[in-house]
């Protein structure tokens, strides 16, 4: 568990796609009561539609942290972003973030915590003595959102998923694996920050024995097709032995993200290949449906291409954050044993 210091302010850096301010969207969407505005770097051109604030007008509305909203190629804590991360310190806010990049590997912040009696606090920390995967069924019943490229709507879906199955009245909990759903859920492991001989290992950590009736849903994380990410995806997928995946897909991705060399894999593709790796550790894989990321798209657009998706691949497919008919029956299919 994880107790920070709230409300945030959440900072977007320099960036200038929105698909690396991921952290920033994911609090804005699933803990906005938490969030005061956004401050970013003066060549930013990303906003989540909050209020834009200095770290003095943050703090005077009640913000007592600054967020680290940006999840960037390797997850490097930017030189250029010093000045700003300083001028929240003296604000009076405390320092979050998810980054691989430690906030007290710069001596600059460390100096000015420290003077200031600030905390810089690291999200993407994972516990000591986290032993190998044992590849042991365990009880309860586990679902994990997998993908076709990184940054498309695997936290969403889980968290969306999570939501439906406890409407229903079924117990049910999110498992964070990556630093925004930790923050989110205030519990959680940070899986690419694993060594990977322990990656499958960490993931029976994070979704342990359970009631037979219990669902553990778990935030995927990278992809099987990613030439950089696919190790902690496949350590997910061992670790986590899922019952049920439910793959996750934005319509008009041709490429990976940031990877203009690698095209997006077909949907049945990864939907097979997915399947036939978990079933090292979990024979019974099945794929529930798949989750589109149609937020680019019409109503109109957006219900044609799942439509269109459902009807060649024979699976119920849906947007979670459109709701509505489709993703009930995306619900009823996870559930169905």
């Amino acid at each position: 568990m994880i107790a920070l210091p709230a409300p945030y302010l959440l900072f977007l850096g320099d960036a200038t796609e929105a698909d690396y301010a991921k952290t920033a969207f994911g609090l804005r969407d699933w803990a906005r009561d938490l969030c005061v505005g956004e401050f970013a770097c003066a060549d930013a051109t990303v906003t989540t539609g909050l209020p834009r604030l200095t770290p003095c007008e943050a703090y005077a509305r009640g913000a007592r942290s600054l967020v680290i909203g940006v999840a960037n190629v390797g997850g490097v804590l930017k030189q250029n972003w010093i000045p700003s991360l300083l001028a929240a310190l003296e604000a009076g806010l405390d320092l979050v973030s998810g980054m691989h990049g430690r906030l007290n590997e710069s001596r600059e912040l460390k100096a000015t915590a420290e003077r200031l009696g600030r905390r810089l606090i690291d999200i993407r920390q994972p516990p000591p003595g986290i032993p190998v995967g044992t590849g042991r069924k365990r009880s309860g019943k586990r679902l994990l959102t997998v993908g076709t490229d990184c940054a498309l709507g695997k936290k969403y879906t889980a968290l969306a998923l999570t939501a439906a199955f406890r409407r229903r009245s079924i117990n049910a909990d999110f498992r964070a694996s990556g630093q925004t759903g930790i923050i989110i859920a205030g519990s959680g492991l940070p899986m690419d920050a694993v060594v990977s001989d322990f990656e499958a290992g960490a993931a029976e950590i994070l979704s342990p024995d359970a009631p037979a009736d219990h669902w553990d849903v778990i935030e995927g994380q990278g992809s099987l097709f990613h030439p950089a990410y696919a190790a902690v995806s496949l350590g997910l997928l061992h670790g986590s032995q899922p019952d049920v995946i439910v793959l996750c897909h934005e319509p008009g991705r041709t490429h990976l993200l940031g990877y203009p060399d690698f095209p997006t894999p077909s949907l049945a593709e990864a939907i097979a290949l997915n399947l036939k790796l978990g079933a090292l550790t979990n024979p019974a894989i099945r794929c529930g449906g798949l989750s589109f990321n149609t937020q680019a798209l019409s109503v109109a657009e957006a219900q044609a291409v799942m439509d269109g998706a459902s009807q060649i691949l024979g699976l119920p497919v849906a947007d979670p954050m459109r709701g509505g008919e489709a993703f009930e029956r995306l619900v009823d299919a996870c559930l169905d044993s």
